[in-house]
Formats: structure tokens, sequence, C-alpha cells
């Protein structure tokens, strides 16, 4: 792990391996360790693979009360500075993939290819603002514990659970490690987050959207939707997995984003 100041937070990261460069962004409540099994598998395939931990997760700092999604973003894009990164596919899971969304909002001249996993595009409704906020509390008042037992069967496919018990194991402890302050003000934050279906349709960099067929969250119905609104994507629904396809079913999920991967542009160096 490495740590560098960006602005008035420390963005905890790993940095694997040289090439064009890929970044992953967590969901909620996760942290950089979700993505072990691409930063390993793509580092050797020739990559470079960056991992953050967003702010309030992981490593980074904790900053309480409410994390805006365009607040994720501009930490991105710091880090990007930092990293000396001018151009990046940009990757995202759930609540990453909607950061994600945010970031190619805020800066699309720096995104050559999108990757948007489990996710959805639209805003919540009333009802799913008030779940949001009453969940922030709940996690300040009782900690995350009672919460990540609860969730474990939504987050992986619940015959995961017992069928891929280390994979099990990880994601409960990344839930069960997470501060309820960061996790908290993520969700307030996120509660309030601008309706992206209308960006999709302005997307023009090559896109992947994957999503597991298990998936409770963001069903398979929310990744067609996004896929049918952005110009020439490509949609892989990975059998079996729920809303972790790239930790539940590792190779599917890589072997889909090689392909991927595969098709894009070579990456032109600038000139000096």
């Amino acid at each position: 792990m490495t740590s560098v100041q960006c602005g008035e937070i420390t963005v905890a990261y790993e940095d694997e391996g040289s090439g064009a460069p890929l970044v992953l962004i967590h969901g909620h409540p996760f942290d950089r360790s979700m993505w072990r099994p691409q930063t390993a598998h793509f580092s050797r395939a020739g990559m470079r693979v960056i991992a953050p931990d967003l702010r309030g997760y992981g490593g980074s700092s904790v900053v309480p009360s409410k994390t805006l999604l365009e607040t994720f973003a501009r930490d991105v894009a710091a880090l990007l500075d930092h990293l000396g990164i001018e151009r990046c596919v940009l990757g995202g899971l759930s609540m990453g993939g909607q950061i994600v969304m945010e970031c190619y909002r805020q800066f699309p001249e720096r995104i050559r290819g999108l990757l948007l996993a489990d996710t959805f595009a639209a805003a919540d409704t009333a009802e799913g603002r008030a779940v949001r906020l009453r969940t922030a509390e709940r996690l300040l008042a009782e900690g995350m514990d009672g919460y990540a037992h609860e969730v474990l069967p939504k987050m992986i496919a619940p015959a995961n659970v017992t069928a891929l018990p280390t994979v099990a194991e990880h994601v409960l402890g990344m839930m069960r490690n997470t501060s309820p302050e960061g996790a908290a003000a993520a969700l307030r934050g996120r509660a309030e987050r601008r309706d992206y279906t209308g960006l999709l349709p302005r997307i023009t960099v090559p896109t992947l959207v994957v999503v597991g067929t298990e998936d409770e969250f963001t069903p398979v119905a929310d990744a067609r939707a996004i896929h049918e609104a952005t110009p020439g994507s490509r949609l892989t629904v990975i059998q079996g997995a729920g809303h972790m396809p790239n930790l539940e079913r590792p190779e599917e999920f890589n072997a889909a984003l090689t392909e991927f991967l595969a098709t894009m542009p070579a990456q032109v160096a600038p000139e000096d």
C-alpha cells in the first residue's frame, strides 16, 4: 500500500504493474482490496493497475458528515494528477460505478474507456433516499457488524456465502472494518446524487457494462438499461454471481474485461 496527501485528505492506494493505466473504484462499504483478483491479473498482463481507497474507507482519511459523489470524483482526479496519469480506463462497481459516471461528467477528456459493474444510473427515489439516511444513522449508532452480517447474502449470491467461504470472509471483513463515519458520510452524499441517465447517451468512449445474474441490489435490468442508453457499449452478464462478480466469478469477470480492453484503440503517447 502507498498513501499520498491529496488536498485535505490522505489517499491510500495500490499501484501495480506498468503500461496503460487501469483505475478501479471500489463500492460501499468496501475498500481497494475488493479488486485483488483484477489487480493481480491485469498487472501481470501488462497494465498499470491503480486501486485507491475512497475517502472514508480502508486506509484513506475518514471525513464525517457527508461526502458527495462530486467530492469522490475530485479525489480521483487529484490522485491521477499525483500519479502523472493523463488518461486511463476507469472502472467502478456499485457506488464506484456511480463515481465513475461522475468522473466522466467532470473530466471526460481524461478517460479512454469505462467499466460500469453492478451499478445504476438513476437518482434515488424519495424512498431510496430515506433508506440511505436511516442506514447512515444506524451505522453511526450500532457500528458495522450487524449491518455487515445482514447484507452479506445480498452483496454476494446467497449460494456463494457457503460455496465460496474465502470470498464471503473477505467481503464480510471489508464491511466490518469500514469506518461507520466514512460509510455514513458516503450514504448521505449518495442520497443526493444527480441522475446520470441523461449522461449515458453522451458517452463517447468504449464502455463495458457487467452484472451478476443474482444481483439483488442492481439487477440485470439496471445493467441492460445502462447498456441500451450508452452508445456502442458491451454488456456481459455473469452467471451465478451476485453484486460482486469480480470476486465471485473472477475468471469470467477478468475474461470479459480482457476482451473489452483488447478492442480499445491503442493509447497514444503524448508528444514532447
